[in-house]
C-alpha cells in the first residue's frame, strides 16, 4: 500500500532539526549618488511631460508630492526597524550575561541595526533627490503630510523639522542628532496677490535677496517659518532648499480656532530668534513683530510694496 508523501516525512524523526529563514549575504553598499540622480530625473521628465494641455495637468503637483511620498514613508518604515532593534540592542546590553546565546542574539540585532540604518540612509537619498524634482517642477519645498523631513545622512541637508517635534525635543531636554543646529532666524509674510506676473517675480526675488543678506551675517542660519505652501512661506522654503539651509517649520494647531496664529508666534520667538524677516501679512504677523521687538529680536522689515522696506518706500512717495 502507498502512502502520501506527508505521511512518509511524518513517520522520520525530524525534531532534532531547526528551520531557519536563510537571509541574503549583508550588503552596506548603496546605489551611486550620481545614478540615482540621473535615473530619477530621467523617469520625472518623462512621466511629467504627460500631463500638460491634458485632464490631468491639475493633479500634476498632487502626483509629484506623492511619488516623493513614496521613497519618504519607506525611509520612515526602516527607521522604526532601527529604532527597534536599538531597543532590543539596550536591553540585551542591560541584561548580559555572557552566555553564548546572549552574545548571539545581541550580534543579531546589531546586524538588524546596521542594515536598517543603511537601508534608511539610501531611501533617504532617494526622497532628497525626488524633493529636487518636486522643487524645479512646482516651486516649493516638499514637506511631509505630518511629522518631520529629516535627513540622517552628513553629507544631506536637514531640510524640514516639525516644529511640534522641536519643541517637543527640547522640552525634553533631548536633541535628537537630526534636528538643526544654528541660529534661528524667523521669516514671516502671508498670502499675497500680485496685478502681474512681474510684480509676483519681484516679491519672489525681494525675499530671496533679504534672506540671503541675512545668511551673510548668520552663517549658522537655521530657518524657522510657518510652512505655509500658499504663501510667502513657500518662497522661504524654496529658498532655504536651494541655499541648503535647515528649516523648522510651525504648522497651525487648528485646534486652537483663531488662537492658532498667536499660539504659533509664541512658539518660534520661545526659540530666541536673532532675527525676524517679515513681509506683509495679516494681523497676526504685525502682532508677532510687535513681539518680537520687545523680546529685543532685529527686525529686518519688508512689509513695504512688493516686498521693500516700508520706510524707504513712503520717502520715495513724499518725493514723488
Amino acid at each position: 500500500m502507498h502512502t502520501s508523501l506527508a505521511a512518509q516525512l511524518a513517520q522520520l524523526e525530524l525534531g532534532h532539526l531547526n528551520v531557519e529563514r536563510i537571509g541574503s549575504a549583508a550588503v552596506s553598499e548603496l546605489p551611486d549618488p550620481d545614478a540615482v540622480s540621473q535615473t530619477l530625473a530621467a523617469i520625472w521628465s518623462d512621466l511629467f511631460s504627460l500631463f500638460p494641455e491634458t485632464a490631468l495637468e491639475d493633479d500634476a503637483e498632487e502626483l509629484a508630492w506623492g511619488l516623493v511620498n513614496l521613497f519618504h514613508r519607506a525611509a520612515a518604515k526602516r527607521s522604526a526597524q532601527l529604532d527597534r532593534a536599538t531597543d532590543e540592542i539596550r536591553c540585551l546590553l542591560a541584561c548580559a550575561d555572557g552566555s553564548e546565546v546572549h552574545t548571539s542574539e545581541l550580534e543579531t540585532q546589531i546586524d538588524r541595526a546596521r542594515a536598517a540604518e543603511i537601508a534608511m540612509l539610501g531611501l533617504e537619498a532617494f526622497r532628497e533627490a525626488a524633493a529636487i524634482l518636486y522643487m524645479s517642477e512646482t516651486g516649493s519645498s516638499w514637506r511631509p503630510a505630518g511629522g518631520s523631513r529629516l535627513n540622517h545622512s552628513a553629507t544631506l541637508t536637514s531640510a524640514v523639522v516639525d516644529g511640534r517635534d522641536f519643541l517637543r525635543a527640547r522640552s525634553e531636554g533631548r536633541r535628537r542628532a537630526a534636528m538643526p543646529e544654528g541660529t534661528p532666524v524667523l521669516f514671516a509674510g502671508g498670502r499675497l496677490s500680485f496685478a502681474t506676473d512681474e510684480e509676483a517675480k519681484t516679491f519672489a526675488a525681494n525675499v530671496w535677496d533679504a534672506l540671503d543678506k541675512v545668511r551673510e551675517r548668520v552663517a549658522d542660519l537655521v530657518l524657522v517659518h510657518g510652512g505655509d505652501g500658499k504663501g510667502a512661506d513657500r518662497l522661504a522654503a524654496a529658498w532655504a532648499e536651494r541655499r541648503k539651509v535647515p528649516q523648522v517649520a510651525f504648522g497651525l494647531d487648528a485646534r486652537l480656532g483663531q488662537r492658532a496664529g498667536f499660539k504659533r508666534n509664541e512658539q518660534m520667538l520661545s526659540l530666541k530668534p536673532r532675527y525676524l524677516v517679515a513681509f506683509a501679512g495679516n494681523g497676526v504677523l504685525e502682532r508677532l513683530v510687535i513681539q518680537a521687538k520687545e523680546k529685543g529680536v532685529a527686525v529686518v522689515d519688508r512689509r513695504g510694496p512688493l516686498g521693500t522696506n516700508p520706510k524707504r518706500a513712503a520717502r520715495i512717495a513724499a518725493a514723488a
